[in-house]
C-alpha cells in the first residue's frame, strides 16, 4: 500500500525530525528465515529442555511439543496479519500501540524488553556453560563458565556491530551446521532401533498425569519456539517485508515443529521408551548420540555450542531492535534509538540489551550464593529458571497482540476483516496462551518459581504506571507509535 493511499493515522509519520533508519534491502527471505530459526536454536533449546518435558509428560513428551507448535502457529497468524499491512521493526510493540494507544505501547515495550532481556540472560550463561562442559569432557580443562561467557559474548557483539547482514549470515551458518548434526544423529538412532519403533510417544494415554502432565511442561515447550517472531524485528532491513516476514514466520515455525518432533521421537526410542532414564540425563540427546555414533558425539557437542552462539547473535540482533525502535519513537530513552553512523546498526540498544542481561546473571548468582544451598549457580539451572521468568512476560505480550488483532482491523481496515483470520484464530491464540500462564503462575510451586508470578506482576504494574505518566507528559506519543513503516 502506498503512503498516498494510506490513512494518516495508520502509517504516516508525524512531522518531526527524520528518524534514524537502518539499511533497507540487506536481507532476503532466506536470510530472515535462517536468522529466525537460529534464534529459536533447536540444539540449544532441545538439549537443555527435553529432559524437563519428559519429567512432566513422560514418554509422550512429543505431544507437548506438538501442542506448543499449534499455539505458536496461532500466534504466527497474528504476526503475519499485522506484518502484511503494517511491517514494523517494533513488532508487537507497534501493533499493540497502534491499536490501543500510547499507554499500551509503552507498557508493551517495557514488558517486551524485560521479558526478552531476562530470557537472553539464559543464553549468555549457557553459551559459556556449555563450552565449559565440552572442554571439561574432552580436554579435562576446568575453566569457569563465567569467563567463557564474557569472551564469547564480546565476540558476538563485535559481529553484530559490524552489520546485520554479516551477523545474520553467520547465525544462519551456525543453524545449518546444528541442523545437519541433529538430523543425522536422529536418523541414525531411528535406523538402529528400526525393529522396535512404535507410536507410543504419540499416544495420549501415555502422558504422565494426563492433561495436567501435558500442561505442566507446556510453558517450556513454548520456550522451545521463542524467537519465532524474529523476522518481524528485521522488517526494515528486509526486501519486500509485507511478503517475506509472514512467509518466514510460517516457514520457521513449521520446520522447527517437524524437527523437534523428529528429535524427540529419536531420543525417546533411543532410550527404549524409558522416561526415567531420559529424565536422569542432563542432556539426553547427547547421551543418545554417544550410544549410537560415539565418534559423531563430538559434533553433537559442537552443534550445541554453535547453536547457543547462533541464538545469542540472532536473538540480540532482533530483540535489541525492538528496544531500538521503542527508543526511536520515544517509548524508551531516546539514546536507545541511535545507530552507528557508518554501519547503521543499533549499537546503543545492543549494548544496553546485553549489559542488562549480564547484570541479571550477576544478581541471580548472588541470590544463589546468599540464599542457595550450593553457594554457586549452575548455568543449566539458571537456564531453566531465567527462561521461565522471561517467558511469563513474553506470554503477556503475546496475549495482548492476539487481543489487538481484531480491534486493529476493525479500526483501520474494516473492509478487509476475515472472521477466521482476524477473530477466531486470535481468540484461540489467547486461549492457548492462557494455559502456560496459569501453570507458570499457579500457587504451590517451589522457590524461585513461586516468586516469578509476583515479580512479573510487579513489572506489569510498574510498566503501566510509567506508561501512564509518560503519555501524560507527552500526549503526542501515541501518534508516533508504529509511524515508521519498514518499506516506506
Amino acid at each position: 500500500m502506498s503512503e498516498a493511499s494510506a490513512p494518516y493515522s495508520e502509517t504516516k509519520s508525524p512531522p518531526t525530525a527524520a528518524p534514524e533508519r537502518r539499511r533497507k534491502g540487506a536481507l532476503g527471505l532466506v536470510d530472515i528465515s535462517a536468522s529466525t530459526m537460529a534464534n529459536i536454536g533447536p540444539a540449544y533449546s532441545f538439549f537443555f529442555g527435553f529432559a524437563f518435558l519428559v519429567v512432566t509428560a513422560g514418554i509422550a513428551a512429543p505431544l507437548t511439543i506438538i501442542a506448543a507448535a499449534i499455539a505458536i502457529a496461532l500466534l504466527g497468524n497474528t504476526l503475519a496479519q499485522f506484518s502484511r499491512v503494517h511491517p514494523s521493526t517494533g513488532g508487537f510493540i507497534s501493533f499493540v500501540g497502534k491499536t490501543f494507544g500510547g499507554t499500551s505501547a509503552v507498557t508493551t515495550a517495557l514488558l517486551c524488553g524485560a521479558g526478552y532481556i531476562i530470557a537472553i540472560s539464559s543464553v549468555l550463561a549457557v553459551t559459556g556453560g556449555f563450552l565449559s562442559i565440552t572442554l571439561r569432557h574432552y580436554l579435562h580443562w576446568n575453566i569457569p563458565w563465567g569467563i567463557l561467557s564474557v569472551v564469547l559474548t564480546a565476540g558476538a557483539i563485535l559481529m553484530m556491530i559490524r552489520g546485520v547482514a554479516v551477523s545474520t549470515k553467520l547465525a544462519g551458518f551456525f543453524f545449518g551446521f546444528e541442523m545437519l548434526v541433529l538430523v543425522i544423529v536422529s536418523i541414525a538412532v531411528l535406523i538402529k532401533n528400526g525393529g522396535h519403533l512404535n507410536l507410543t510417544p504419540f499416544e495420549p494415554s501415555h502422558i504422565t498425569n494426563g492433561f495436567t502432565g501435558l500442561a505442566a511442561g507446556f510453558p517450556l515447550a513454548i520456550y522451545l519456539f521463542i524467537g519465532w517472531e524474529n523476522s518481524a524485528a528485521l522488517a526494515e532491513e528486509t526486501d519486500n517485508p509485507r511478503r517475506n516476514v509472514p512467509r518466514a514466520v510460517f516457514l520457521s515455525v513449521g520446520l522447527m515443529a517437524v524437527s523437534y518432533v523428529l528429535f524427540a521421537y529419536a531420543t525417546v526410542s533411543g532410550f527404549g521408551y524409558n522416561g526415567t532414564k531420559i529424565a536422569a540425563q542432563a542432556i539426553p540427546f547427547i547421551s543418545v548420540a554417544q550410544g549410537v555414533l560415539a565418534s559423531f558425539a563430538f559434533f553433537a557437542y559442537i552443534a550445541g555450542l554453535t547453536s547457543t552462539l547462533g541464538v545469542l547473535i540472532s536473538a540480540v540482533n532482533s530483540q535489541a531492535r525492538l528496544i531500538f525502535n521503542a527508543g526511536r519513537e520515544g517509548l524508551l530513552p531516546s539514546w536507545l534509538g541511535r545507530v552507528h553512523p557508518a554501519r547503521r546498526t543499533p549499537m546503543n540498544a545492543i549494548f544496553a540489551f546485553v549489559g542488562i542481561a549480564s547484570a541479571i546473571i550477576v544478581v541471580w548468582a548472588l541470590g544463589h550464593v546468599i540464599g542457595g544451598s550450593t553457594g554457586s549457580m549452575d548455568p543449566i539451572t539458571f537456564f531453566v529458571e531465567s527462561s521461565t521468568m522471561g517467558t511469563i512476560l513474553i506470554l503477556v505480550v503475546y496475549f495482548l497482540s492476539n487481543l489487538a488483532l481484531p480491534f486493529y482491523y476493525r479500526k483501520f481496515r474494516p473492509q478487509e476483516i476475515n472472521v477466521i483470520k482476524h477473530i477466531v484464530l486470535p481468540i484461540l491464540g489467547m486461549i492457548a496462551i492462557a494455559v502456560p500462564v496459569y501453570y507458570l503462575s499457579k500457587p504451590g510451586q517451589d522457590p524461585p518459581y513461586s516468586w516469578f508470578p509476583i515479580a512479573a506482576l510487579i513489572i506489569v504494574v510498574v510498566s503501566v504506571i510509567y506508561a501512564i505518566l509518560l503519555t501524560r507528559r507527552d500526549p503526542s506519543l501515541g501518534d508516533r507509535v508504529g509511524s515508521i513503516v519498514a518499506d516506506e
